[in-house]
């Protein structure tokens, strides 16, 4: 993002151009994404040991799983439907294909969303960032825990199994926000187990929780690129620009239209925090029509990869940098 092209209310009457929203979309985008995730859940259990079409289709469930996980996100900003019922319901719906209880992720990610950039408010975002300063008065365990904890290797998997199967079943903020809510979507969730098992038998659970897994892996690894690349914003208040912080505290990910479209734009994270209103049948092509003028960033492949080379906040210098040498 370039200072000069940002103006913060001009992008803000532009962004909301593209608010509105078309249940016939909604729709198209929500029960065709079940209908990939069902059949590829049917074809990797049809073909359980045929690894050359098991595979590919716990693949295909993990991102469809992704994506319905968006959606729900969507719901959760009342941005996919038009109506604030229609969002709730559908969310709620979501949440057993999802492992995530709705209305807890709708309370912690709008938190998330109100302290983005805060560098006094990081228990609020998905991924723990130190700052350099911190670093440097932290004792050799406190150093030895972040850095097993930022590396990707242990980050990604370890992380994507805590969060989806343990985490999950009782989140942060669940008695503020309701304990009834999370028992029945973990029993909705084991029920659903049970009747794979029913009708498939061991190989209907083991497919559904591989491809959570893989999905759980594919999700650690895009939440850490939305906010941790060089050029991310983070601050303290007074300082701390709140426009700022959504538009280049957040990444827009240039990894192609298909992988765009298999996690329902969630890519354009930019955008969505400048703006959550926006449905996600709708992001891409706000950021398409808007990125010039304004002059968002994007971050290819190659640069994403090498984005998890970046451990800690360099206050002084205002970039993520790697652990010193």
């Amino acid at each position: 993002m370039t200072d000069a092209a940002f103006d913060p209310a001009a992008l803000r009457e532009s962004a909301r151009a593209y608010n509105r929203k078309s249940n016939a979309l909604a729709a198209l985008s929500y029960f065709a994404n079940f209908a990939v995730y069902f059949l590829s859940l049917y074809l990797a259990i049809r073909y359980w040991g045929n690894w050359w079409v098991t595979v590919p289709m716990l693949v295909v469930m993990a991102f469809a799983g992704v994506r319905l996980y968006v959606l729900q996100h969507d719901c959760g900003h009342l941005s996919l439907f038009a109506t604030r019922r229609q969002n709730e319901w559908a969310g709620l719906a979501l949440s057993t294909f999802t492992f995530t209880p709705f209305k807890v992720m709708q309370y912690n990610h709008n938190l998330h969303h109100t302290y983005v950039g805060n560098l006094d408010a990081r228990d609020t975002t998905e991924i723990f960032t130190m700052t350099l300063k911190e670093w440097n008065e932290a004792g050799p365990w406190r150093r030895l825990y972040y850095r097993l904890y930022r590396n990707p290797l242990i980050l990604i998997p370890v992380g994507a199994f805590w969060t989806y199967f343990f985490a999950y079943r009782w989140p942060r903020n669940t008695r503020k926000v309701g304990v009834a809510g999370v028992l029945v979507h973990d029993a909705l969730l084991l029920g659903y187990m049970l009747v794979l098992y029913w009708i498939f038998g061991w190989k209907g659970v083991a497919a559904l929780l591989l491809a959570t897994f893989i999905g759980g892996m594919l999700g650690v690894f895009l939440v850490y690129l939305q906010h941790n690349f060089e050029h991310t914003y983070w601050d303290r208040k007074p300082g701390l620009d709140f426009a700022r912080a959504t538009i280049q505290g957040s990444s827009c990910l240039d990894f192609g239209w298909l992988f765009d479209e298999a996690v329902a734009n969630i890519t354009k994270h930019d955008i969505h925090h400048f703006n959550a209103s926006i449905p996600s049948y709708r992001l891409r092509q706000a950021h398409r029509e808007l990125e010039g003028k304004f002059g968002f960033e994007k971050i290819g492949f190659r640069e994403a990869l090498r984005s998890f080379r970046l451990k800690l906040w360099d206050e002084e210098k205002g970039r993520l940098v790697p652990f010193p040498k």
